[in-house]
């Protein structure tokens, strides 16, 4: 399994995890607090966890798939719920 994180500075963090799981929650397993989210995503699970200045997001790949696309859908999501901070930062590191 392949795995990568990203650690977002932002100050709406727990909205922004919030948000991104009551999206997805339709249409996949989802649990999620304030403070932490778990998402199963066809690609992979996906882990989120919200500070007072960041948002963590950690992507476990299954076998085969594409680290950069599961990225993409991760961060186009997110910056559709931060157009009002502007585009987020993300750089991704292996985890």
């Amino acid at each position: 399994m392949t795995a990568s994180i990203a650690v977002v500075p932002t100050a709406s963090a727990s909205r922004y995890l919030q948000q991104l799981c009551k999206h997805w929650s339709h249409k996949f397993e989802v649990s999620f607090d304030p403070q932490q989210g778990r998402i199963a995503l066809p690609f992979g699970l996906t882990e989120l966890a919200a500070s007072d200045t960041a948002l963590s997001v950690t992507i476990n790949l299954t076998e085969g798939d594409d680290p950069a696309r599961a990225q993409e859908v991760v961060v186009k999501h997110l910056n559709r719920f931060a157009f009002r901070e502007g585009e987020l930062v993300f750089d991704w590191q292996p985890a």
